[in-house]
């Protein structure tokens, strides 16, 4: 699982930009009508929810299999699609479909993450990014009435944190890769 990690480290920046990009975009237009915010939900999460299972498969005959990653990816997609099929989606609807996604996807980081804490250091990243997933999911059920634009702006802030985490982890493993492959490359006596 490290190897794929490690060689695939571009996908999981990739997926930090598209976070980032999509909380620039909330707070830069706070006005977003909900079909709008419906369709920039929908498209964050299926190209997340496509990178996500597309690395997953990538690694699939090294390693043990990133099921955790696969799940949540596949959980992506499910839920971008739906948004697409009804973009009329209330902003309750909405709310209620972006915290469950949110607990869904942090669940399975922090199960992924414990399970690469023999592997890698500083796996804490992406246990700190599910755990942020989880904590924003729960606060959107507890407090769903906090208006369209408090809700817009916690899941930019949100979006924008975890992008900076995942963009970490990707960094720190291409890093890795790279002393992998110098290491490789060595002759060896």
């Amino acid at each position: 699982m490290l190897l794929t990690l490690a060689q695939n480290w571009w996908a999981i920046v990739l997926r930090g930009v598209c976070a980032v990009l999509f909380g620039l975009a909330a707070f830069l237009w706070p006005g977003l009508t909900v079909t709008v915010l419906v369709l920039l939900y929908g498209a964050y999460a299926l190209v997340d929810g496509v990178l996500a299972v597309l690395w997953s498969l990538a690694g699939r005959h090294l390693g043990a299999f990133p099921w955790g990653v696969l799940l949540a990816g596949v959980g992506g997609i499910i839920f971008g699609v739906i948004t697409f099929l009804w973009p009329d989606l209330t902003a309750l609807a909405l709310l209620y479909l972006i915290a469950a996604w949110a607990i869904v996807r942090g669940a399975f980081e922090i199960i992924a993450a414990f399970h690469l804490r023999r592997e890698i250091e500083n796996e804490w990243l992406l246990a700190l990014s599910g755990v942020l997933s989880v904590l924003l999911g729960v606060v959107l059920f507890i407090a769903p009435g906090a208006g369209a634009l408090a809700v817009v702006w916690w899941i930019g802030a949100f979006a924008i944190v975890v992008g900076v985490l995942t963009i970490l982890l990707g960094v720190r493993l291409k890093r890795l890769n790279d002393r992998l492959g110098r290491q490789m490359a060595m002759p060896r006596r």
